[in-house]
């Protein structure tokens, strides 16, 4: 069987996690990276020395697809690049509401106007949460949804912040203060030759951490962080008094950096079977 071979555009936190997932995987390829940001030629941390390192897809040979993990506020001018280039794609930015369905009818129209499909949401918090909340309304139509999300990783935040200048690692989480009110927590490990009060200025100033209060922290190695799992706990009561005992709970411990990864990978896996245009990932 003739395997899938992707590229991976972008290799912070999320683009290594997915190259360890395409090496694992028997029926999938990896044709390379793409690194707009740094350039071609450079060493890839984790990746046989052979692996080819670009700053353009069109520089890799013989890609059937490629999988988008930038930064949140990247995301749809790559993927408008690649679809004007015809290559089918897997992206996993978090968005809400109107900008989500804004975001996916202008990708659905390039997409089809270039014949090229494209899966969309394809993540953790994209995806799998969002479609694990559908099934439940589906089970229990009438009733009440409450979900907790327990201190872990924000991947995208995490993936803005490693972008800055002078940072080496970066892991953000969301905590909630006695109000109920969210914090956002950034622990930064930075370059030895960097500032880090210049560094921290230049996290704070990115639109991205603009919403919410967000306190930075310095940290001599993030990976002493990492093992930190994101939790999540999800939970739907019925309220129809035919079936008011109806309840059903979902509790997750995970990575999700990790999961985000096997997801795109699943999304990658039906681009094959799909039609032009832009699709929401579904399992």
């Amino acid at each position: 069987m003739k395997r899938l071979r992707l590229a991976i555009v972008g290799y912070g936190t999320l683009g290594k996690a997915c190259a360890r997932a395409v090496q694992e995987a028997s029926d999938l390829e990896l044709a390379g990276v793409v690194r707009p940001e740094v350039g071609a030629g450079l060493p890839l941390e984790g990746l046989p020395a052979e692996t080819p390192c670009v700053d353009h897809v069109s520089g890799l040979t013989r890609v059937d697809a490629a999988l988008v993990c930038v930064p949140n506020d990247r995301v749809e001018g790559v993927a408008r690049e690649l679809i004007q280039h015809r290559m089918p794609l897997v992206e996993c930015a978090t968005q809400e509401g109107s900008t989500r369905d804004a975001f996916l009818t202008e990708l659905d129209r390039q997409a089809q106007q270039h014949r090229v499909a494209v899966v969309v949401g394809a993540g953790w918090s994209a995806g799998a949460v969002p479609w694990i909340e559908r099934l439940f309304t589906l089970m229990i139509p009438k009733g009440e949804t409450r979900i907790t999300h327990r201190p872990g990783i924000q991947l995208h935040h995490t993936a803005a912040a490693a972008d800055i200048p002078g940072v080496v690692g970066a892991l953000c989480t969301e905590r909630h203060d006695d109000t109920g009110r969210p914090q956002r927590y950034l622990y930064l490990q930075v370059d030895r030759h960097a500032d880090f009060d210049a560094v921290r200025e230049a996290v704070l100033s990115d639109p991205l951490f603009l919403a919410e209060e967000t306190l930075v922290f310095q940290v001599d190695d993030i990976a002493t962080l990492e093992e930190e799992a994101h939790g999540l706990v999800m939970e739907r009561r019925a309220t129809s008094a035919r079936a008011i005992h109806d309840t059903l709970l979902f509790e997750a411990r995970l990575d999700p950096v990790a999961f985000t990864a096997r997801i795109m990978l699943d999304a990658a896996r039906q681009l094959p079977g799909l039609r032009p245009g832009a699709h929401r990932w579904t399992p």
